[in-house]
């Protein structure tokens, strides 16, 4: 199983990373874990394309995690030809952002049916909305889900996907929990986005100083990762996002709470597990 991290940035814009998502490959299985902005040019540059993919995890409906799902929607519609239906998972209002994505999408979707003879109806979405705790299958990935914590945004959940007896943590946002413990407890590999507290504290913006009660700092996602005895720690979606020449001061402020893999997340870093 590759865990392939398509989108490490986070709602302040980085052309070098795009919004937050993860794709996790198992064999002719692609499962899509959130999609955030570009998420479909870097499926591309992981050989992927949503035509291929048995299904999309929401961890949350924050807008940097899913403002790309309707070109989720739309390239698998067409390159589908309208054939296949897309799956779509997550928390309870996912059927309601889908349905209003689906309705901004109306002009388009009559364009193409109407120029198109192969596109006879429009995409077919089947939203799932999840429970903490309830599990799935999704092509060959088994998928188990607990709550997160990420207040106000309610409800949040992660997935803990396994196959072939490799597994991978995917939280999404939050601070550490109960449910990312159990998420993540012996994973191969925990992927935990995180901030830096020290630096976003020395940022005078307000806006900047909200992010601080509900966001993992490194410091909480390397101690989460080894309270859980979790193999590897992958960081992403980190603010502020480090320049190549920092990532060793990330790397040891991890190190001194875990001593397992760390990972430092660049768009298309793949982790085999």
């Amino acid at each position: 199983m590759d865990v392939i991290l398509t989108g490490t940035g986070s709602p302040l814009p980085d052309p070098n990373r795009a919004g937050p998502s993860t794709l996790v490959t198992a064999g002719d299985s692609h499962v899509l874990v959130d999609a955030g902005r570009g998420v479909v040019m870097r499926m591309a540059g992981a050989g992927s394309l949503p035509a291929f993919l048995a299904g999309v995890l929401i961890t949350h409906l924050h807008s940097d995690h899913v403002c790309a799902l309707n070109d989720v929607i739309t390239t698998h519609w067409v390159l589908t030809q309208g054939n296949v239906p897309l799956r779509i998972y997550g928390p309870a209002g996912t059927a309601q952002f889908v349905d209003r994505q689906m309705g901004a999408l109306e002009a388009d979707i009559g364009y193409r049916i109407a120029h198109h003879d192969v596109l006879t109806t429009p995409p077919q979405v089947q939203v799932t909305e999840l429970n903490p705790g309830d599990s799935f299958t999704v092509g060959a990935v088994a998928v188990g889900t607990a709550a997160t914590e990420h207040s106000p945004v309610k409800p949040t959940i992660g997935y803990r996907l396994e196959h072939d007896g490799s597994s991978a943590a995917l939280v999404g946002d939050t601070i550490a929990c109960d449910g990312v413990d159990e998420l993540a407890a012996e994973a191969d590999v925990y992927v935990q986005t995180v901030i830096r507290r020290d630096l976003v504290e020395a940022v005078p913006n307000e806006m900047m100083q909200d992010i601080l009660d509900y966001h993992s700092d490194v410091v909480d996602a390397a101690q989460t990762a080894s309270r859980v005895k979790a193999k590897r720690l992958a960081l992403t979606h980190m603010v502020p996002a480090p320049n190549p020449d920092q990532y060793g001061e990330w790397v040891a402020l991890a190190a001194e709470h875990f001593d397992g893999e760390i990972i430092i997340g660049d768009d298309l870093t793949t982790i085999s597990v």
